[in-house]
């Protein structure tokens, strides 16, 4: 009895995911539609419209004649868009909880893990790909879970190989997120969170262990194959629809549940299993990415819902001019009746050299004068052109690299670089926000699941590979920080520029009016030369010693070596007592007289060395 019970529960709890994916998915209608409308008209498809119906339908001709060709504006503006927002993605750190040794440590291991991270996943590539999503839906999504199969092979269970594990981050369209209320303005507002996607039969037997009956999967529709239209259009062959469902923390379910299904069968019911949210909590793994905020709407607005009705009154003015062209060229004709052969006529026009025949005694065929392009034409062309620049936000300057004839210097070339930078800052700003979101995700992934100790190689100042060895107690911040306070404010080109700028103007040298070794170092691996074989190898020998003796915390007494680069060390050792990462050192009173007393060698060793130089 019981059995069937269960039985009974588990069909009814299949039943219900279906019936409120079915709602979801209707009350979400016409959203999609205008998604599908973006796609059309990113693509070039844009003699398309929202028919009273709600469905995306192609426009029909007027004439025969009539010219239907796309001028696409749209396209070049989203690349744009998109080269300016992912161009100059800066580095994340992550900021220490206190001034304590241990708390400046975690923040630096946790720092390079996420750089580490960054560059194993390749997650520039992730980042750009969901932000094509949402420049062209308005919203995207990233998943952030932990892989069992990934990282490095530690052995075998069973015959099976077994691996260390490692966070996987993919970019989620919205076509396949649907919340439970499409009032709520993030995913803080939503209690539970559903993602419906096609999937091949062979990966669902693989991760489920269930056979299921393949069939067309409209991707984008996630209906029938039928469903799919334009150049929307996708469709997954051999495949099922999988429905994830995923409800927060409540009373009932303290721990909150997933619920996997695929047609009439259950592939998963188990409770949340990340401890991805503040303070430990589990949430859902998704994060959500948004270009133009909707006040009272979960997804948000794409810039091309804005520039479809400047598109199609472009290309309705383009065509009509090339309407009023073939007219020029091609000529229209005033024939009398009966006097010659009109479908002969109609077929093969007036080509040189064509002898007419026409009958005795009636006017030969004659074109009729048509004017000139109406100048209202020209006007409106260029009206609509400066149009797009207003309502996107993107210069001409920015979708041609091409600058205009009445743009004569500098400033009013930097003035038009910032305008277009001013206008796409909240849009920056939201890239910025679910970049950080996500980076949080990956490090308490890292907190909950790396138990066992990994090693963790990562690039460190001067190009030297540092080695940490980590476990979960070594994962405590997720406090992430951007390195500059923003993306768009300088591109490489512009760094450079500024950083000759200010060794010309000297602010770079010491008080002797030279630049030291440390500063050269340092120029050059801001300049991309740091990797540089024998460029300054000495000088970044010294600097990683003293490094190595700051990194010892002076907790012994440390010699200053015949050898040392004085002047070097001093700066270094200097540098590391002023920073917070010495709190510990400067409030243990053994270990601060030892290292002052380490800096005191030094400095009676140069002064040694500069008064045997003199005499």
């Amino acid at each position: 009895m019981a059995e069937k019970n269960k039985e009974k529960f588990l069909e009814d709890l299949v039943a219900s995911v279906r019936e409120d994916f079915l709602k979801r998915q209707e009350e979400r209608r016409s959203t999609e539609r205008q998604w599908e409308l973006n796609l059309n008209y990113l693509a070039g498809n844009q003699y398309c419209e929202l028919a009273a119906n709600g469905e995306v339908e192609e426009e029909e001709k007027y004439y025969f004649w009539q010219s239907r060709n796309a001028y696409n504006h749209i396209a070049p503006i989203i690349d744009a868009r998109i080269s300016k927002l992912t161009g100059n993605m800066p580095m994340m750190s992550v900021r220490a909880r206190g001034s304590e040794e241990a708390d400046v440590k975690t923040a630096k291991l946790t720092s390079a893990l996420l750089s580490s991270t960054y560059s194993r996943l390749e997650l520039d590539a992730v980042i750009d790909r969901a932000t094509m999503w949402s420049e062209t839906c308005g919203t995207a999504f990233y998943e952030i879970t932990w892989n069992n199969s990934g990282g490095r092979k530690v052995g075998s269970l069973g015959g099976k190989d077994v691996y260390e594990g490692d966070v996987r981050v993919e970019a989620v369209s919205p076509f396949e997120i649907f919340p439970d209320s499409l009032c709520a303005e993030n995913l803080d507002g939503v209690q539970s969170l559903i993602r419906a996607r096609a999937m091949r039969v062979g990966e669902i037997e693989k991760l489920y262990g269930v056979k299921v009956s393949g069939e067309d999967v409209g991707v984008f529709s996630l209906k029938g194959a039928k469903a799919e239209y334009g150049e929307a259009k996708g469709v997954l062959h051999g495949g099922a629809l999988v429905i994830e469902k995923f409800e927060r923390p409540t009373k009932e379910y303290p721990r909150g549940r997933v619920i996997i299904v695929t047609g009439d069968k259950l592939l998963y019911l188990g409770e949340l299993p990340y401890s991805n949210g503040a303070e430990g909590k589990r949430d859902f793994p998704f994060v959500k990415q948004t270009s133009i905020s909707k006040a009272g709407s979960f997804f948000g607005t794409s810039v091309i819902e804005r520039v479809i009705p400047i598109q199609r009154a472009y290309n309705a003015v383009k065509n009509r001019k090339q309407e009023f062209l073939n007219r020029l060229s091609m000529g229209v004709f005033a024939v009398e009746d009966g006097s010659v052969d009109a479908d002969e006529l109609a077929e093969d026009g007036l080509s040189p050299g064509k002898v007419i025949v026409y009958r005795q005694g009636s006017r030969p065929p004659q074109t009729v004068n048509v004017g000139n392009i109406p100048s209202e034409l020209i006007y409106e062309e260029d009206r609509l052109e400066n149009e797009f620049v207003l309502v996107s936000g993107v210069s001409e300057f920015s979708r041609t690299s091409v600058v205009g004839s009445n743009l004569s210097s500098g400033t009013a070339l930097q003035l038009l670089i910032d305008q277009d930078e001013a206008r796409l800052s909240a849009v920056s700003g939201n890239l910025r926000r679910a970049v950080r979101a996500m980076a949080q995700h990956v490090i308490r992934l890292f907190k909950q699941f790396a138990t066992e100790t990994r090693l963790l190689k990562v690039a460190g100042d001067a190009g030297k590979v540092e080695t940490y060895y980590f476990d979960s107690s070594d994962v405590s911040s997720d406090d992430v920080v951007f390195d500059t306070e923003s993306g768009l404010s300088y591109s490489p080109a512009q760094k450079k520029t500024a950083i000759y700028e200010l060794i010309q103007a000297g602010v770079l040298n010491d008080a002797t009016g030279k630049m030291s070794e440390r500063t050269k170092s340092k120029v050059l691996e801001m300049l991309g030369f740091g990797s540089i074989e024998n460029a300054l190898d000495l000088e970044n020998l010294h600097i990683n010693k003293a490094e190595s003796e700051n990194i010892s915390g002076f907790a012994s007494e440390i010699p200053a070596d015949e050898y040392d680069d004085h002047g070097i060390h001093v700066a270094e050792h200097t540098r590391f007592l002023l920073s917070a990462e010495s709190a510990a050192v400067r409030e243990d009173p053994v270990r601060k007289e030892n290292a002052l007393a380490h800096i005191r060698a030094h400095k009676i060793a140069a002064a040694a060395e500069k008064a045997a130089a003199a005499e």
